[in-house]
This record gives structure tokens, C-alpha cells and sequence, in this order.
């Protein structure tokens, strides 16, 4: 189970640990709404336990520490295209003395971990990628920071909008994700209206879009499922100015009040015809 915020509690992953566990798995920062996990405290309950933790740190490779012997992890996997690197491509780190079976058999790459031709292009883009973003601390700093002052300008303009709230950690939270939920807003209009407007946004994780259920993010957490319909997933970038961060939070302003004002009409209704 997760808190109101989203977060795990590491007394609950003491808890969950049974004789026949051999492995925890746990998302660095969660893809939705931005909540950071305390990785290092579970990585230490595995590892007195005695099993393996694999962290995915897709989320969290541009903007959070990878220290893998500070997290106690035996694997961590990240993905380029969440630090402006290619799609299709990723890296995995795998503890020395960790035992990976492969899924995909047939060749020898990969240390025999994964089999087929190697992503040349792929694992170029990755290696630029990881430069840019991580190579100079102090740089990676500062561009967390600035993300996070307009990611904390952006959801003052949602405050002031009414009727909705902040999902996710307040604080322990990505520095570039923007997750809130409206009263009486269904999502998917909401991210059609603002699409039109030329906004990119979501109602929940890409790995969830198309997909007509209520989040279960935002279930685990506690959320009732009338609110859970009216929510908003915005994502900052290193190219994201604050200029457009006034424009997002202008668009989304107009785009609400549009869509509550259509929903308070009443709809007309026709007059039966006479003798009927």
C-alpha cells in the first residue's frame, strides 16, 4: 500500500518480505503524479533480508542522484527518451554476483543477458544523452531547481482556479511534474480542449493512455473516483520557458471554466407534439 501521497512506507516492505521472496521492485519516482520513493531506506531492508532490489529510475535519471551503493540496489534501469534520448533504447545496471535469466535467447549479446543485434544508434543517443543531463552535477542542479520554480509557479495558477488539488508529494516530489485533479472537469475533455489549444498534456501516465479506467495511481492513493476523472498530467522539459508555463496555466484556466460553464447548461427539451 501507498500513503495519501503515493509514497511506500519501508515498514511496509518489511512487512511484505516473506520466506519465499527473493526480489522488490520499486519505481524510484512514480510516472504519474511525481512522488519520490525512499529508495535508500528499502534498499536497505532488502539487503539485511537478504534479496535483490531492482529500482526503475526511468523517472528520475535527469533529476535524481544514481548512486547505486548509497540506494543499496542490485539493478537499476533507466530509458533514454525520458532524458532527450532516442525511444526504443535503455540501460541496465546489474550488480556484480546478481544472476539475470534472459527472456530473449538465441545470441550472445549483452553478455548473453539479451539476445540481438545491439541498438548501435540507440546506445550512441543514451551515452549523449546521459552527458548532457548528468555529467556536470552542479548543472543538473541548477536545471532542477529552475524546473522546479516554474513547476511551483504553475501549480499556484491551478490553485487559484478552485475545486481541485495537488496530487503527488508536496515536496519529495520530480522537480518537472505537474499532477492536480478538477471537480466536475472530466480528463479526456480537458486534454482535448487544451490539445486544440496546442498543449500537450495528459490525464495520466503514457503507459496508461488510451486506456478508459480510472487511474490506479491516483485510486491507491485515496482518491475518490469522481475526481480521479478530472485529472491532469503536465511535464516540464529543459526547453520549457516561463513564458509558456504562463501560457499552460492561462490555457488551462480558459479551458476549465469553458468545460464547467458547458456542464452547468441544462440541456433543452423538446415539447411532445400535440395529442401525443
Amino acid at each position: 500500500p501507498v500513503d495519501r501521497y503515493g509514497q511506500v512506507e519501508p515498514a511496509a516492505v518489511a512487512e511484505a518480505i516473506g520466506p519465499h521472496t527473493t526480489m522488490a521492485v520499486i519505481g524510484y519516482a512514480n510516472n504519474e503524479v511525481g512522488t519520490i520513493q525512499p529508495v535508500a531506506e528499502i534498499g536497505a531492508i532488502c539487503r539485511e533480508r537478504g534479496i535483490r532490489l531492482y529500482v526503475d529510475a526511468t523517472q528520475a535519471a535527469a533529476a535524481l542522484p544514481l548512486d547505486v551503493d548509497a540506494l543499496q540496489v542490485d539493478l537499476l534501469g533507466i530509458s533514454a527518451h525520458k532524458i532527450e534520448g532516442p525511444k526504443g533504447v535503455g540501460a541496465l545496471f546489474v550488480r556484480q554476483g546478481t544472476n539475470v535469466i534472459p527472456q530473449q535467447v538465441g545470441g550472445s549479446q549483452e553478455r548473453q543477458r539479451r539476445a540481438g543485434t545491439e541498438n548501435v544508434a540507440g546506445a550512441v543517443g543514451l551515452a549523449a544523452a546521459l552527458r548532457l543531463v548528468r555529467d556536470d552535477p552542479a548543472a543538473m542542479a541548477t536545471e532542477s531547481d529552475r524546473q522546479r520554480v516554474l513547476r511551483d509557479g504553475l501549480l499556484s495558477r491551478l490553485q487559484t482556479i478552485g475545486d481541485g488539488q495537488l496530487t503527488g508529494h508536496p515536496t519529495a516530489r520530480l522537480p518537472n511534474s505537474v499532477s492536480w485533479v478538477f471537480e466536475g472537469v472530466e480528463g479526456g475533455d480537458l486534454v482535448a480542449a487544451l490539445d486544440l489549444d496546442g498543449l500537450a498534456v495528459s490525464t495520466g501516465s503514457a503507459c496508461t493512455s488510451g486506456s478508459a479506467e480510472p487511474s490506479h495511481v491516483l485510486a491507491a492513493m485515496g482518491i475518490p473516483p469522481e475526481r480521479i476523472r478530472g485529472s491532469l498530467r503536465i511535464t516540464l522539459g529543459r526547453m520549457t520557458t516561463a513564458s509558456e508555463t504562463e501560457q499552460a496555466a492561462d490555457l488551462v484556466t480558459a479551458a476549465v471554466a469553458r468545460i464547467r460553464a458547458a456542464a452547468a447548461v441544462p440541456r433543452e427539451t423538446s415539447a411532445a407534439p400535440a395529442g401525443a
